[in-house]
């Protein structure tokens, strides 16, 4: 029983230690709502954006986020979306349609039981690169009715670029929006 419970411990050692710990350096905006503007951050932080935005959506139903990352796109910023499918599929307000009727590129997320990511990445290939990451989903209701919380950082490469591995694994195990469109 004790080999066991070593065993266990072991175990769960190798696995917490697996992610290296990186510096920390650059900027650290924290925004909570209620009281925050957190939809606000992220329209400026859209706004910004020159060359490209990568987003990881489990809801998407903020009008002002999506108009925001549709005139990104028009402006010729890189948009590319990953959603969980099973959100896109039940949610009635999803606007990943609408994403995909201006030409941003969509992939559904299958793998998992939920992808319960958000985040954005911003300028990844540029020093002002942002993560914008927090338990806030781009609803309007967590802006309004929910406790939530929202991280921009900025000024991390190497948070970037373990951002952005994450977001290229995730995509390569995503199936594209209109694949799934055709199935139903």
């Amino acid at each position: 029983m004790m080999w066991r419970m070593l065993a266990c411990c072991c175990l769960t050692f190798s696995v917490a230690v697996n992610a290296d710990p990186l510096p920390s350096t650059g900027t650290i905006e924290p925004i909570f709502t209620p009281g925050g503007d957190a939809e606000a951050a992220i329209m400026r932080a859209l706004f910004e954006a020159k060359h490209s935005v990568r987003v990881q959506a489990y809801l998407l139903t903020s009008r002002s986020v999506a108009y925001g990352l549709v005139e990104a796109k028009h402006r010729g910023v890189d948009v590319e979306v990953l959603a969980d499918r099973e959100m896109v599929e039940k949610g009635e307000h999803s606007l990943i349609p609408l994403l995909v009727d201006n030409h941003i590129p969509v992939w559904l997320e299958v793998r998992y039981a939920i992808a319960h990511n958000k985040i954005m990445i911003i300028d990844s290939e540029d020093e002002s690169a942002m993560v914008i990451t927090g338990s806030f989903n781009f609803t309007h209701s967590a802006q309004v009715h929910n406790a939530e919380n929202l991280l921009l950082l900025r000024g991390n490469p190497a948070l970037v670029k373990a951002y952005v591995d994450n977001w290229q694994r995730h995509r390569a195990e995503a199936v594209p929006y209109a694949s799934f469109v055709k199935k139903k």
